[in-house]
Formats: structure tokens, sequence, C-alpha cells
């Protein structure tokens, strides 16, 4: 058998390196997916302030309105 070159062993373990850390972070993402309580579906509803705070226009309801007046 010839010898190897260093630099196609060393890309080699590059290789096996970036799948083994690829490989670790799908186990950890299923983990978490497992361990995470659902979601209500009201936690994703951004309130005025925080689309205001985004640079959203933001007009008040009818309804808000007429009980300021």
């Amino acid at each position: 058998m010839g010898k190897r070159s260093k630099t196609g062993v060393l890309k080699r373990l590059r290789e096996v390196k970036k799948a083994e850390k690829a490989a670790l972070k799908r186990e950890e993402l299923r983990t978490r997916k497992d361990d995470e309580p659902p979601r209500e579906s009201g936690d994703m509803i951004a309130t005025e302030d925080d689309l205001a705070g985004y640079g959203f226009p933001v007009e008040p309801d009818e309804e808000e309105e007429s009980q300021a007046d």
C-alpha cells in the first residue's frame, strides 16, 4: 500500500469532525423539542407596543376611541 498524503488525511479528519458536529446538533434539537412544553397560540401575538417599537404604524381601535371620549 502506498503512503497517504498528510493533507488528504487531515481533510478526512475535518470532514468526520464536521459530520459529528452536525449529528450532535440534530440530536440536541430533538431532545430540546421533546422536553419543551407545547406553546399556546397566544404566545406569538405581538402587542401594539411591540409593533410600535418595530416602527409599524399603530392606529387605535374604534372601541378604544369611543371609550376615551
